[in-house]
């Protein structure tokens, strides 16, 4: 689950996206404050927009909203409020985390990619990484699938030139932190952070573009 607020931008409302990797054709459905948004093939909710969202729940976020257990509470209570019997679920367990570059090895079918395993605390994924300074040995930040960058783009499981790639190793730019620099390359942490800690910082919360999400009237 994903969730939007931006009141300067589109108004008093939250956007909820259940399945960020959502392509196909939409659907929506309104009752009173809340429009629920389906696949129009298989009828399976892929996202909500709810109306007056600030007489539901308190929001401050220009952006991607942190959630947790008592925001997912509030938006279940509204849109049983609204008629609708969806009970939403969400995985809030941070999409970007710490990372540990156990092993590299260059991709046999591309001479500027490699191929990465990266450690993260209780997993370690397989990522295809173009970096030209990414090495062995490095604390990198990484962006699970499911992670939305702050230029809006969701990080899906991928296949490049023939290889699987779960996840990214992000750099400044890509983070959208102050002053990161403009040269291709990740960004490499020092020894201070954790291996498979979230790492979070205000700005790529309150820059975030909405993503692949409708709005509905």
């Amino acid at each position: 689950m994903n969730v939007f607020y931006n009141l300067e931008g589109i108004g008093d409302t939250l956007i909820i996206t259940m399945d960020p990797t959502f392509e196909g054709s939409v659907g929506h459905e309104r009752k009173g404050d809340a429009a629920r948004l389906f696949n129009e093939e298989s009828g399976e909710t892929v996202g909500y927009n709810l109306f007056n969202a600030s007489a539901y729940l308190s929001l401050e976020a220009k952006g991607q909203v942190e959630m947790d257990d008592e925001k997912l509470k509030s938006i279940n209570e509204a849109i049983a409020k609204n008629g609708f019997e969806d009970v939403l679920e969400g995985d809030f367990t941070p999409k970007f985390v710490v990372g540990y570059v156990a092993e590299k090895e260059k991709h046999p079918n591309a001479d500027k990619l490699n191929i990465c395993k990266v450690e993260i605390g209780d997993e370690t994924l397989q990522i295809v990484c173009g970096a030209p300074n990414v090495d062995q040995g490095q604390k990198v930040v990484v962006a699970k699938v499911g992670a939305v960058m702050p230029s809006g783009m969701v990080i899906k499981d991928a296949e490049l030139r023939g290889v699987p790639s779960s996840g990214m190793i992000c750099s400044a730019k890509e983070l959208d932190l102050p002053d990161a620099p403009q040269e291709k390359g990740i960004l490499v942490l020092d020894d201070q952070y954790e291996v498979g800690q979230a790492f979070k910082d205000k700005c790529m919360f309150t820059r975030a573009s909405c993503g692949p999400v409708f709005l509905f009237g």
